[in-house]
């Protein structure tokens, strides 16, 4: 899939595959930006400097749309089920994927695309013979976007893979407003974190077609009112599945594989 990143504001990020060291990041100024930079200092000899704001995240998120909406051709040409996951860091993310990859993924084969702004621990866990796997380093920034999807899909061999997992950066904030070219969005929400997230951060739940409570097991023990969750999940996000679930007691797992298995697209 060749696709276009000139100028992409996020050119700092490294993509490892898994098969050597992640090169180095690298951030310059282009010509032409460094040109009217000098020209503006050159102009303004006490270094006064006429400072103009501009709006970037229109033409930012244009730019992304138009990235997304290539990926999602590319991975519905392949016959791909895309699914973007995005938590709170902790809420469970690569535990579920590790266990999903080992169980689910013998059945239809699987590979993951896993961003984090430092190291490729968790590209490491997920890594497994009969699944490709690439770690997208994102550096600074806090959220993957359809550019680094596009070149990230580039460095894995899909080749008969039937699902791609797309494990976000821990946040619930940034990711909200990028769509990476996924067909579904699964957003998890841990028992550790509180019933009132959904309430704090509704842009992200809003955006969800599916909702993992997660670690449900100790719910009990942390005092967390799994009723209270699944109502407040709905106001906010009427239009999501709910699976509520246990990637250690493996309780609500069966449901989570049958909401893949609906969602693929017939083989080929």
């Amino acid at each position: 899939m060749s696709t276009d990143t000139t100028n992409s504001p996020t050119e700092g990020f490294r993509i490892n595959a898994l098969n050597g060291a992640a090169a180095s990041s690298r951030r310059t100024l282009s010509a032409p930006l460094a040109a009217e930079i000098n020209a503006a200092l050159q102009a303004s000899p006490r270094g006064e400097v006429q400072v103009r704001a501009l709006d970037l995240s229109v033409p930012l998120l244009e730019r992304n749309d138009i990235l997304a909406e290539r990926n999602r051709g590319y991975f519905l040409g392949r016959g791909l089920l895309a699914l973007n996951l995005v938590s709170s860091p902790g809420a469970g993310k690569t535990t579920l994927l590790e266990r999903t990859l080992d169980e689910f993924g013998l059945e239809h084969r699987c590979a993951v695309l896993v961003g984090d702004l430092e190291t490729d621990n968790d590209g490491r866990r997920l890594s497994r013979p009969h699944a490709a796997v690439a770690q997208i380093t994102t550096g600074t920034v806090c959220h993957l976007d359809a550019g680094m999807i596009a070149r990230a899909a580039e460095e894995i061999d899909l080749a008969g893979t039937r699902v791609l997992f797309i494990e976000n950066v821990g946040n619930l904030v940034c990711p909200a407003s990028f769509d990476l070219g996924e067909q579904l969005r699964v957003v998890l929400l841990s028992t550790t974190e509180g019933e009132d997230k959904p309430l704090k951060y509704p842009p992200i739940f809003k955006s969800a077609h599916l909702v993992l409570l997660t670690k449900i097991d100790v719910a009990d023990t942390l005092g967390f009112d799994r009723r209270v969750a699944v109502e407040n999940i709905r106001r906010i996000a009427p239009q999501a599945q709910i699976i509520e679930l246990s990637t250690r007691s493996g309780e609500g797992l069966a449901l989570w594989y049958d909401y893949l298995r609906s969602h693929l697209a017939p083989p080929r």
